[in-house]
């Protein structure tokens, strides 16, 4: 019955999305008359060509099969003849531990068991870089990527000059009518405090379906941005001098009291060193984690483990009723983000753990010996770093499955192996010609 509703609207093709263990969206075009199969056995792949999957290249474990939500079904309003579907993994017929929209889905079972549910609002911040520019084999300079070359005012923020200039505002006008019809509800967009770079909100929802929303976000900013001739970026810190993209998630729990979420963010900002690693988690990520050096005067990124009544230099901002977590960047695969998120905060409930008091002041501007007094700690300042603290946090990995993370973990060392073998520009500049 719904592929034949979908049939008489023009629909062609099922277009099956899953989420490798980068946060990247996968999937095939599966014909429309397939839709009862995507049900029952899913859309199939080999397994060992997903990052991060760990599965073998022979036996009945090597197939990956993502299986159709059919409550996540939306036809894109720019390529109508096709249903977008989010499947969830499986292999050999289970559900699998190394599917992160699985993961995501134990953690607010476990959550639901407490009486407790995890409503997520999240703000994606994004760059638009000219197309033809980022796409050229011709070296890449950021002044050209940035296709208004007059927007570079030194504080941007808000920027109405920049916001409104027909091409910007004609992409942003349709890729807002475009998440309308996806089914967002869109509040506001905003210049933000970078050359390029802008803010999307939208309304709040349940965990799962505030990280599909922000999946559906992605595929459907890419698409519509390419129709305008400009690169949708989620790179956390394409420029050294200016502030990053992050990708803030607002948190409150529904069935749950003050009390409780106070407990919740005493337990974020006890695991806050190891979820730097999923939350922050590409070597260009930790560029953005850096409190000096932008020309707006400030980075708004948090560096140190601490919380504050709407402090934005804090990695946990509280509000009444919910609490803003600032680590996270647009890299991060947002299903292992919130499944740890969750994981924390449980370990905060059942445990009734106190925050430290809050720190009302700008932290950024802290002195290392105004830091020590109040047993203040740094974020890993680097992917390597991070991966450390993310192995020796054993609860929360053992939380979200010891073989999943471990397999995170390899991967990201690789990634940060990779960073290390290449000799970049700087390196060049500092001594090429040191005598």
């Amino acid at each position: 019955m719904v592929a034949k509703n979908f049939q008489e609207q023009g629909v062609r093709f099922a277009l099956v999305q899953f989420a490798d263990m980068d946060g990247a969206p996968k999937g095939k075009l599966v014909p429309i008359e397939h839709w009862d199969s995507l049900i029952t056995l899913g859309a199939g792949f080999a397994g060992p060509s997903i990052a991060g999957t760990g599965l073998p290249r022979t036996g009945p474990r090597s197939e990956y099969y993502a299986r159709i939500d059919e409550s996540t079904a939306r036809v894109m309003p720019w390529s109508k003849d096709t249903v977008h579907v989010i499947g969830d993994g499986f292999v050999d017929g289970q559900p699998f531990d190394g599917c992160p929209r699985q993961v995501l889905r134990r953690a607010t079972e476990r959550l639901a068991q407490l009486g407790l549910k995890l409503n997520v609002g999240i703000e994606p911040e994004f760059f638009l870089f000219d197309g033809a520019a980022a796409n050229s084999t011709e070296p890449k300079s950021l002044n050209n990527l940035v296709s208004d070359k007059l927007d570079r005012l030194d504080k941007p923020s808000y920027d109405l000059q920049a916001l409104l200039k027909s091409p910007i505002k004609n992409c942003l006008y349709d890729l807002h009518a475009n998440l309308k019809d996806f089914g967002f509800n869109l509040l506001q967009i905003d210049h933000e405090d970078a050359p390029a770079q802008y803010e999307v909100n939208y309304e709040f929802d349940t965990a799962l379906n505030a990280a599909d929303q922000f999946m559906r976000f992605k595929i459907a900013a890419h698409a519509i941005a390419q129709q305008h001739g400009f690169l949708f970026s989620l790179m956390p810190k394409p420029f050294a001098d200016r502030p990053g993209s992050g990708l803030h998630f607002h948190l409150s729990l529904e069935g749950g009291s003050e009390q409780q979420l106070q407990q919740a963010t005493a337990g974020l900002l006890k695991h806050a060193a190891a979820l730097a690693c999923i939350h922050a988690p590409t070597v260009n990520s930790y560029k953005r984690l850096v409190s000096q050096g932008s020309a707006s005067g400030t980075t708004w990124a948090p560096t140190h483990i601490c919380h504050g009544a709407n402090n934005r230099s804090a990695i946990a901002r509280t509000l009444p009723g919910r609490v803003e977590w600032r680590i996270p960047d647009p890299t991060t695969n947002v299903y292992l983000a919130l499944a740890a998120v969750i994981h924390a905060m449980i370990d905060g409930i059942e445990n009734s753990l106190v925050p430290a008091p809050g720190i009302n002041e700008d932290i950024s501007e802290w002195t290392t010996e105004q830091l020590t007094q109040q047993s203040i700690t740094q974020l890993p300042n680097s992917l390597w770093q991070a991966t450390v603290a993310l192995e020796a946090d054993t609860e929360l990995s053992a939380r979200l499955g010891d073989s999943m993370i471990a397999r995170f973990i390899a991967h990201k060392r690789q990634e940060w192996k990779l960073f290390n073998n290449e000799v970049h520009s700087w390196e060049l500049q500092a001594y090429l010609h040191r005598q």
